[in-house]
């Protein structure tokens, strides 16, 4: 079994991360770096901290100069952190001292690995929202076609009332539409630039450490926190617990599809299902696996991040190297889950035959609206007690429910065992959604 299936040949194809996989490599990781390392020492010029001239040369080189992240491995082994060896990589590479020792004026390691973090998180969730909104668009589209055809509605895993196939693509949509629009304010409240120093006191950084903050956090279009966060791990738990919600979500929908698409159901087709190495019948529901697979996943990494956000003192080695492990396999995650959701939904197909049939049945999906219909007879619990005889007597006989009912109380509504009278605010739902959709 590969390291990590995302990044693995073999296995990526059934894991795919999209355009988010080539930001979770080692030479994004020394890019985004190399970016916050270069608007650093422009700011810093800009302030007279350092030489404008010496501030400009590495702006300059560090948007040219390229760095092999191997080159660095043993370094980090070595330090605890990349970034020593980093810097040093890169006023070598400068050849030219005079400026290159202004680089990293008064920063600490925290400082760039966060900051760059940050970069790299930014891009990761304009991917996502990206991917979400083409999903958007595809469930609004189907919820709004099949807003009122009926499909029987499972509680606990059972027949329960009748509902529209587009209620329940509204079902998996709106959470993932709530996620979209509440995305601004997750930006806005985790996105944070990091300049505090060795022990968060930025006691290196000048005398007006703040304005420098906040004129980098400008320059890389983060924001400000107004303060150190080298342990306050909030920002990256409120990015991540948005994207524990889509995964959630997501894995839902595999869940109900895997049941849906099962040759048992056969409500829902899906394009592309996978074979058996033996069984030339199966069709293997292998989009929604992945959707559970990721949620899976998803639960055990968000313990571990959790964990990892108690950080001891000013800083923490162990909890901060906990969350270099986790975090990048819940982006990627994420990432996967919805990258997958976007080519299930693209080929998947409801089968209006079977869901019809299935929704008729023995018309037990209808004893519900029969129990209210009966209380135009009785009182609300005798119609209760009076309509689980009619299902037992039904169960016990063969016959369906309507027959059973109509021959005990023929002037019953016409409309109680008719499944598109019965969906009650479903399609409305589906429709609602559609228009939110459309709207975003």
């Amino acid at each position: 079994m590969a390291a990590s299936v995302f990044s693995s040949p073999l296995y990526s194809g059934l894991f795919p991360t999209g355009e988010v996989g080539r930001l979770w490599s080692d030479s994004a990781e020394v890019r985004a770096m190399l970016v916050v390392e270069g608007a650093l020492a422009k700011v810093q010029g800009a302030q007279g901290i350092i030489p404008e001239i010496s501030a400009a040369f590495v702006h300059r080189s560090s948007l040219e100069v390229q760095i092999d992240p191997a080159g660095l491995a043993e370094a980090t082994g070595t330090n605890g952190v990349s970034v020593p060896a980093l810097v040093a990589a890169f006023r070598t590479a400068m050849e030219a001292p005079e400026h290159a020792q202004y680089a990293h004026w008064g920063a600490t390691s925290q400082d760039i690995i966060d900051t760059a973090l940050m970069l790299r998180l930014r891009q990761t969730l304009a991917v996502m929202e990206d991917r979400l909104r083409a999903l958007l668009a595809r469930l609004g589209s189907e919820a709004r076609t099949h807003a009122d055809l009926p499909i029987a509605a499972r509680t606990y895993g059972q027949h329960a009332t009748v509902t529209s196939w587009g209620a329940v693509l509204a079902q998996w949509g709106n959470p993932l539409l709530d996620a979209v629009e509440r995305l601004e304010a997750v930006r806005a409240g985790a996105l944070w630039v990091s300049l505090s120093g060795a022990a968060g006191t930025a006691s290196a950084l000048g005398p007006d450490a703040p304005a420098t903050r906040a004129a980098l956090a400008e320059a890389l279009r983060l924001s400000d926190p107004g303060r150190s966060w080298h342990t306050d791990r909030g920002p990256i738990l409120r990015i991540t617990d948005w994207m524990a919600d889509v995964v959630a979500t997501l894995g839902g929908m595999g869940h109900s599809l895997i049941g849906l698409a099962g040759s048992d159901t056969a409500e829902v087709t899906l394009g592309g299902a996978g074979g058996s190495s033996t069984m030339p019948q199966k069709q293997n529901p292998v989009g929604p696996t992945v959707l559970v697979a990721c949620q899976n996943q998803t639960a055990g990494l968000r313990t571990n991040l959790q964990m990892a956000a108690a950080h001891h003192y000013q800083r923490d080695g162990a909890a901060w190297f906990t969350e270099w492990m986790v975090l990048p396999q819940i982006a990627l995650t994420t990432a996967s889950a919805i990258e997958t959701a976007v080519q299930v939904m693209d080929s998947a197909a409801p089968v209006p035959g079977q869901m019809a049939a299935h929704a008729a049945g023995q018309g037990f999906v209808h004893a519900e609206a029969l129990s209210f219909a009966l209380t135009a007879h009785m009182t609300r619990p005798e119609a209760q007690s009076e309509t689980k005889r009619l299902v037992a007597t039904a169960v016990e006989t063969g016959d369906t429910l309507e027959a059973v009912a109509r021959t005990a109380y023929p002037d019953l509504p016409s409309d109680v065992f008719e499944p598109s009278a019965q969906m009650g605010h479903a399609p409305d739902d589906a429709r609602c959604f559609a228009d939110r959709v459309a709207q975003l």
